[in-house]
Protein backbone atom coordinates (compact mmCIF):
# COMPACT_ATOMS: atom_id res chain seq x y z
CA UNK A 1 0.00 0.00 0.00
CA UNK A 2 1.42 3.58 -1.03
CA UNK A 3 1.65 6.09 1.13
CA UNK A 4 -0.12 9.66 0.38
CA UNK A 5 1.49 12.76 2.29
CA UNK A 6 -1.76 14.39 1.27
CA UNK A 7 -4.39 11.86 1.97
CA UNK A 8 -2.25 11.68 5.90
CA UNK A 9 -2.40 15.67 5.69
CA UNK A 10 -5.83 15.80 5.06
CA UNK A 11 -6.85 13.66 8.34
CA UNK A 12 -4.62 14.68 10.17
CA UNK A 13 -4.93 18.60 10.14
CA UNK A 14 -8.47 18.31 11.57
CA UNK A 15 -7.03 16.40 15.37
CA UNK A 16 -6.59 19.28 17.92
CA UNK A 17 -2.85 18.83 19.13
CA UNK A 18 -2.71 22.39 21.02
CA UNK A 19 -3.39 20.90 24.43
CA UNK A 20 -2.31 17.68 24.17
CA UNK A 21 -0.98 15.25 20.85
CA UNK A 22 -2.55 11.79 22.35
CA UNK A 23 -4.63 11.54 19.71
CA UNK A 24 -2.46 13.04 17.00
CA UNK A 25 0.19 10.71 18.32
CA UNK A 26 -2.17 7.50 17.96
CA UNK A 27 -2.74 8.46 14.24
CA UNK A 28 0.81 8.99 13.48
CA UNK A 29 1.90 5.08 15.20
CA UNK A 30 -1.35 3.56 13.53
CA UNK A 31 0.02 5.36 9.97
CA UNK A 32 3.29 3.80 10.93
CA UNK A 33 1.75 0.57 11.60
CA UNK A 34 -0.45 0.79 8.50
CA UNK A 35 2.67 0.89 6.62
CA UNK A 36 4.74 -2.30 8.11
CA UNK A 37 6.61 0.22 10.73
CA UNK A 38 6.54 -0.24 14.30
CA UNK A 39 7.39 2.61 16.39
CA UNK A 40 8.23 3.43 19.64
CA UNK A 41 6.59 5.71 22.54
CA UNK A 42 9.45 6.88 24.96
CA UNK A 43 8.46 8.21 28.42
CA UNK A 44 8.97 11.56 26.81
CA UNK A 45 6.38 11.13 24.20
CA UNK A 46 8.75 10.74 21.32
CA UNK A 47 7.28 8.88 18.08
CA UNK A 48 10.59 6.83 17.36
CA UNK A 49 10.87 4.62 14.06
CA UNK A 50 14.12 3.58 12.32
CA UNK A 51 14.49 1.30 9.69
CA UNK A 52 18.14 0.12 8.70
CA UNK A 53 21.32 -0.62 11.23
CA UNK A 54 24.05 1.09 9.10
CA UNK A 55 25.92 3.85 8.83
CA UNK A 56 25.27 6.76 8.18
CA UNK A 57 22.41 7.23 10.32
CA UNK A 58 20.29 10.25 9.19
CA UNK A 59 17.50 11.29 11.50
CA UNK A 60 13.97 13.00 10.54
CA UNK A 61 12.54 15.37 12.94
CA UNK A 62 9.59 17.65 13.24
CA UNK A 63 7.05 17.81 15.93
CA UNK A 64 3.07 17.16 16.73
CA UNK A 65 2.06 20.01 19.02
CA UNK A 66 0.31 22.59 17.83
CA UNK A 67 -0.29 26.62 19.37
CA UNK A 68 -3.97 27.50 20.48
CA UNK A 69 -6.40 28.15 20.16
CA UNK A 70 -7.99 24.95 16.99
CA UNK A 71 -8.77 26.35 13.52
CA UNK A 72 -10.99 24.56 11.93
CA UNK A 73 -9.53 22.49 8.88
CA UNK A 74 -10.64 23.62 5.55
CA UNK A 75 -9.42 22.65 1.79
CA UNK A 76 -9.76 24.46 -1.69
CA UNK A 77 -7.63 23.59 -4.71
CA UNK A 78 -4.33 23.12 -4.22
CA UNK A 79 -4.31 24.37 -0.37
CA UNK A 80 -4.83 22.58 3.34
CA UNK A 81 -5.93 25.15 5.46
CA UNK A 82 -5.79 24.85 9.86
CA UNK A 83 -4.08 25.17 12.33
CA UNK A 84 -0.94 23.20 12.40
CA UNK A 85 -1.08 22.74 8.60
CA UNK A 86 2.46 24.39 7.58
CA UNK A 87 3.34 23.90 11.73
CA UNK A 88 4.56 21.19 11.52
CA UNK A 89 2.08 18.72 9.71
CA UNK A 90 2.61 19.87 6.52
CA UNK A 91 6.32 18.73 7.40
CA UNK A 92 5.59 15.63 9.10
CA UNK A 93 3.20 14.41 6.09
CA UNK A 94 6.52 14.97 3.56
CA UNK A 95 9.03 13.79 6.06
CA UNK A 96 7.21 10.20 6.91
CA UNK A 97 6.30 9.88 2.96
CA UNK A 98 10.20 9.98 2.76
CA UNK A 99 10.66 7.83 5.38
CA UNK A 100 8.16 5.27 4.20
CA UNK A 101 9.75 5.12 0.89
CA UNK A 102 13.16 4.63 1.73
CA UNK A 103 14.44 0.93 2.97
CA UNK A 104 18.26 1.53 3.52
CA UNK A 105 18.52 -2.56 2.80
CA UNK A 106 21.69 -4.53 3.65
CA UNK A 107 24.79 -2.68 3.73
CA UNK A 108 22.78 0.67 3.78
CA UNK A 109 22.57 2.97 6.57
CA UNK A 110 19.83 4.07 8.82
CA UNK A 111 17.43 6.12 8.81
CA UNK A 112 14.97 7.40 11.58
CA UNK A 113 12.01 9.11 12.02
CA UNK A 114 11.56 10.74 15.63
CA UNK A 115 8.73 13.13 16.47
CA UNK A 116 8.41 15.72 19.47
CA UNK A 117 5.49 16.30 21.18
CA UNK A 118 6.54 19.39 23.00
CA UNK A 119 8.05 21.90 20.69
CA UNK A 120 5.80 24.77 20.84
CA UNK A 121 6.51 25.25 24.67
CA UNK A 122 9.31 23.34 26.57
CA UNK A 123 10.66 20.69 23.77
CA UNK A 124 10.64 18.25 26.98
CA UNK A 125 10.48 15.77 24.22
CA UNK A 126 13.71 16.71 22.39
CA UNK A 127 15.75 17.47 25.14
CA UNK A 128 15.02 13.80 26.11
CA UNK A 129 16.18 12.63 23.12
CA UNK A 130 19.35 10.40 21.84
CA UNK A 131 19.76 9.11 18.81
CA UNK A 132 23.43 9.50 18.27
CA UNK A 133 22.48 10.70 14.47
CA UNK A 134 25.63 11.51 11.74
CA UNK A 135 23.22 13.94 10.07
CA UNK A 136 19.23 15.55 10.94
CA UNK A 137 16.82 16.93 8.71
CA UNK A 138 14.06 18.81 11.02
CA UNK A 139 10.93 19.67 9.39
CA UNK A 140 9.34 23.25 9.81
CA UNK A 141 7.77 25.39 7.22
CA UNK A 142 10.60 27.29 5.01
CA UNK A 143 9.32 27.11 1.70
CA UNK A 144 11.09 24.69 0.42
CA UNK A 145 14.61 26.43 1.40
CA UNK A 146 17.28 24.38 2.92
CA UNK A 147 18.03 26.49 6.40
CA UNK A 148 21.46 25.96 7.66
CA UNK A 149 21.44 27.98 10.71
CA UNK A 150 19.21 29.65 12.99
CA UNK A 151 19.43 32.41 16.28
CA UNK A 152 18.96 30.77 20.05
CA UNK A 153 16.73 32.46 22.20
CA UNK A 154 17.23 33.05 25.68
CA UNK A 155 15.15 35.00 28.17
CA UNK A 156 16.43 36.37 31.63
CA UNK A 157 16.00 39.07 34.10
CA UNK A 158 18.15 41.97 35.63
CA UNK A 159 17.55 42.71 39.12
CA UNK A 160 18.65 46.02 40.54
CA UNK A 161 18.90 46.49 43.99
CA UNK A 162 19.15 49.75 46.04
CA UNK A 163 17.46 51.18 49.57
CA UNK A 164 13.95 52.31 50.09
CA UNK A 165 13.92 55.90 51.54
CA UNK A 166 10.92 58.64 51.78
CA UNK A 167 11.09 60.37 48.36
CA UNK A 168 10.87 63.20 50.41
CA UNK A 169 14.58 62.81 51.25
CA UNK A 170 15.81 61.14 48.29
CA UNK A 171 19.11 60.86 48.83
CA UNK A 172 18.55 59.26 52.09
CA UNK A 173 17.69 56.08 49.86
CA UNK A 174 19.63 53.96 46.71
CA UNK A 175 17.24 54.57 43.73
CA UNK A 176 16.65 51.16 41.81
CA UNK A 177 14.59 52.37 39.17
CA UNK A 178 16.57 55.22 38.42
CA UNK A 179 19.63 52.54 37.73
CA UNK A 180 17.52 51.06 35.02
CA UNK A 181 18.82 53.95 32.59
CA UNK A 182 22.27 53.08 33.07
CA UNK A 183 21.25 49.18 33.12
CA UNK A 184 19.55 50.26 29.69
CA UNK A 185 22.26 51.95 28.20
CA UNK A 186 24.16 48.88 28.95
CA UNK A 187 22.15 46.99 27.11
CA UNK A 188 22.44 49.03 23.92
CA UNK A 189 26.06 48.93 24.21
CA UNK A 190 26.55 45.05 25.06
CA UNK A 191 26.89 43.92 21.41
CA UNK A 192 28.64 46.99 20.15
CA UNK A 193 32.47 45.08 19.55
CA UNK A 194 30.86 41.98 18.32
CA UNK A 195 31.55 40.27 14.64
CA UNK A 196 28.07 39.52 12.95
CA UNK A 197 27.77 36.39 11.57
CA UNK A 198 28.23 35.35 8.46
CA UNK A 199 24.96 34.45 7.93
CA UNK A 200 23.01 35.09 10.87
CA UNK A 201 23.99 38.49 11.15
CA UNK A 202 24.16 39.96 14.59
CA UNK A 203 22.54 38.89 17.85
CA UNK A 204 19.96 41.20 19.19
CA UNK A 205 19.04 42.25 23.03
CA UNK A 206 15.75 43.25 23.58
CA UNK A 207 14.30 44.87 27.13
CA UNK A 208 10.49 43.56 27.05
CA UNK A 209 9.06 44.26 30.14
CA UNK A 210 10.07 46.47 33.48
CA UNK A 211 9.14 46.72 37.42
CA UNK A 212 10.19 48.24 39.77
CA UNK A 213 9.01 50.25 43.03
CA UNK A 214 5.86 49.50 45.66
CA UNK A 215 4.66 53.00 46.54
CA UNK A 216 4.64 56.01 44.54
CA UNK A 217 6.32 58.12 47.78
CA UNK A 218 9.15 55.73 48.16
CA UNK A 219 12.86 55.54 46.63
CA UNK A 220 12.15 52.33 45.02
CA UNK A 221 14.52 49.40 46.38
CA UNK A 222 14.40 47.32 43.38
CA UNK A 223 13.84 47.12 39.54
CA UNK A 224 13.68 44.59 37.56
CA UNK A 225 13.82 44.18 33.45
CA UNK A 226 13.11 40.94 31.58
CA UNK A 227 14.89 41.08 28.47
CA UNK A 228 15.11 38.84 25.26
CA UNK A 229 18.66 37.58 23.51
CA UNK A 230 18.19 36.23 20.02
CA UNK A 231 21.96 34.58 19.77
CA UNK A 232 24.48 33.75 17.06
CA UNK A 233 27.02 31.07 17.47
CA UNK A 234 29.28 30.69 19.38
CA UNK A 235 27.45 32.24 22.24
CA UNK A 236 26.05 29.86 24.83
CA UNK A 237 23.09 30.81 27.07
CA UNK A 238 25.71 30.19 30.32
CA UNK A 239 28.84 32.43 28.39
CA UNK A 240 25.49 35.14 28.01
CA UNK A 241 24.97 35.52 31.63
CA UNK A 242 28.00 35.62 32.58
CA UNK A 243 29.34 38.78 29.89
CA UNK A 244 25.60 40.51 30.24
CA UNK A 245 25.95 40.60 34.62
CA UNK A 246 30.20 41.45 34.09
CA UNK A 247 28.72 44.33 31.77
CA UNK A 248 26.00 45.90 33.41
CA UNK A 249 28.13 45.57 36.78
CA UNK A 250 30.50 48.10 35.11
CA UNK A 251 27.63 50.40 33.69
CA UNK A 252 25.63 50.34 36.96
CA UNK A 253 26.29 53.08 39.96
CA UNK A 254 28.10 50.89 42.36
CA UNK A 255 26.28 51.67 45.41
CA UNK A 256 23.54 49.08 43.24
CA UNK A 257 23.95 45.85 43.14
CA UNK A 258 23.11 43.84 40.12
CA UNK A 259 22.02 40.38 39.16
CA UNK A 260 20.94 38.74 36.32
CA UNK A 261 19.28 35.14 35.90
CA UNK A 262 18.69 33.12 32.92
CA UNK A 263 14.45 32.58 33.59
CA UNK A 264 14.32 28.88 34.58
CA UNK A 265 13.66 25.92 32.40
CA UNK A 266 12.96 22.47 33.16
CA UNK A 267 15.05 22.03 29.40
CA UNK A 268 17.84 23.89 27.55
CA UNK A 269 17.01 27.02 26.03
CA UNK A 270 17.31 26.84 22.26
CA UNK A 271 20.77 27.66 20.84
CA UNK A 272 22.29 28.74 17.82
CA UNK A 273 23.57 26.97 15.69
CA UNK A 274 24.78 26.86 12.12
CA UNK A 275 25.97 24.06 9.34
CA UNK A 276 28.52 25.21 7.16
CA UNK A 277 27.02 25.24 3.71
CA UNK A 278 29.58 23.11 2.39
CA UNK A 279 28.44 20.07 4.47
CA UNK A 280 27.13 17.16 1.89
CA UNK A 281 23.87 17.31 3.90
CA UNK A 282 23.79 21.07 2.32
CA UNK A 283 24.32 20.77 -0.47
CA UNK A 284 22.53 17.20 -1.95
CA UNK A 285 19.33 18.60 -0.34
CA UNK A 286 19.48 22.41 -1.75
CA UNK A 287 20.33 20.57 -5.06
CA UNK A 288 17.29 18.32 -5.13
CA UNK A 289 14.77 21.16 -3.56
CA UNK A 290 15.58 23.41 -6.49
CA UNK A 291 15.37 21.07 -8.95
CA UNK A 292 12.44 19.17 -7.64
CA UNK A 293 10.77 22.40 -7.15
CA UNK A 294 11.59 24.26 -10.73
CA UNK A 295 13.70 26.66 -8.72
CA UNK A 296 10.52 27.96 -6.35
CA UNK A 297 12.92 26.48 -3.48
CA UNK A 298 16.54 25.36 -2.33
CA UNK A 299 18.23 28.64 -1.36
CA UNK A 300 20.73 28.02 1.40
CA UNK A 301 20.03 30.26 3.74
CA UNK A 302 18.91 30.94 7.73
CA UNK A 303 15.74 29.81 9.57
CA UNK A 304 14.01 32.90 10.78
CA UNK A 305 12.94 31.20 14.47
CA UNK A 306 14.79 29.04 16.93
CA UNK A 307 14.18 25.47 16.41
CA UNK A 308 14.72 22.46 18.53
CA UNK A 309 17.53 21.75 15.62
CA UNK A 310 20.01 22.90 18.05
CA UNK A 311 19.40 20.09 20.28
CA UNK A 312 21.10 18.29 17.27
CA UNK A 313 23.89 19.87 16.42
CA UNK A 314 26.63 20.19 15.90
CA UNK A 315 26.01 16.92 13.96
CA UNK A 316 25.10 18.36 10.32
CA UNK A 317 21.59 19.82 10.77
CA UNK A 318 19.58 21.12 8.48
CA UNK A 319 15.67 23.02 8.59
CA UNK A 320 13.55 22.30 5.78
CA UNK A 321 9.87 21.86 4.89
CA UNK A 322 6.67 22.94 2.90
CA UNK A 323 4.75 26.59 3.93
CA UNK A 324 5.92 29.84 4.83
CA UNK A 325 6.28 31.65 8.44
CA UNK A 326 4.57 34.41 6.91
CA UNK A 327 3.70 35.69 3.44
CA UNK A 328 3.09 38.90 1.42
CA UNK A 329 0.07 39.10 3.47
CA UNK A 330 0.96 38.25 6.90
CA UNK A 331 1.40 35.41 9.14
CA UNK A 332 1.04 32.33 8.63
CA UNK A 333 1.62 29.76 10.75
CA UNK A 334 0.43 30.61 14.25
CA UNK A 335 -2.14 32.68 12.82
CA UNK A 336 -5.60 32.61 11.93
CA UNK A 337 -5.21 31.63 8.28
CA UNK A 338 -2.29 29.22 8.72
CA UNK A 339 -2.44 26.85 5.25
CA UNK A 340 0.30 25.05 2.81
CA UNK A 341 0.44 24.52 -0.20
CA UNK A 342 -0.38 20.53 -1.68
CA UNK A 343 2.27 21.01 -4.16
CA UNK A 344 5.06 22.00 -1.63
CA UNK A 345 4.22 19.11 0.70
CA UNK A 346 4.59 16.36 -2.12
CA UNK A 347 7.83 18.34 -3.36
CA UNK A 348 9.02 18.51 -0.05
CA UNK A 349 8.48 14.55 0.32
CA UNK A 350 10.20 13.97 -2.76
CA UNK A 351 13.06 16.30 -2.38
CA UNK A 352 13.97 14.38 0.97
CA UNK A 353 13.60 11.03 0.15
CA UNK A 354 15.85 11.74 -2.88
CA UNK A 355 18.31 12.37 -0.45
CA UNK A 356 17.93 10.04 1.77
CA UNK A 357 18.44 7.74 -1.36
CA UNK A 358 22.08 9.38 -1.43
CA UNK A 359 23.01 9.22 1.81
CA UNK A 360 21.25 5.98 3.45
CA UNK A 361 20.72 3.44 0.09
CA UNK A 362 23.17 1.30 -0.82
CA UNK A 363 22.00 1.14 -4.68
Amino acid sequence: MSFDPIEFLESAVPIASHEGVGEMRAFLVDALAAHGVGADVDDAGNTVASKGSGSPHVVLNTHIDTVPPHVPYGRERGVIRGRGSCDAKGPLAALLSAFLAVDPGDGGGRVTLAVTPDEERLSTGAAALDLDGDAYVVGEPTGLDVCNAAKGRFQGTIRLAGSAAHAAEPDSGVNAVAAAESALGALRTFDENRDPHPSLGSATLTPTTVSGGEATNQVPAECRIVVDRRSVPPETAAGFRESLERHLREAVPADVDVEFALTPRETPFLEAFATPEDEPLVRTLAAVAARASNGAGGEVRPFAAATEASYFAPAPTVVFGPGVLADGEGAVAHAEREYVRTAEVRTAAAAVEETLRTFVTSD
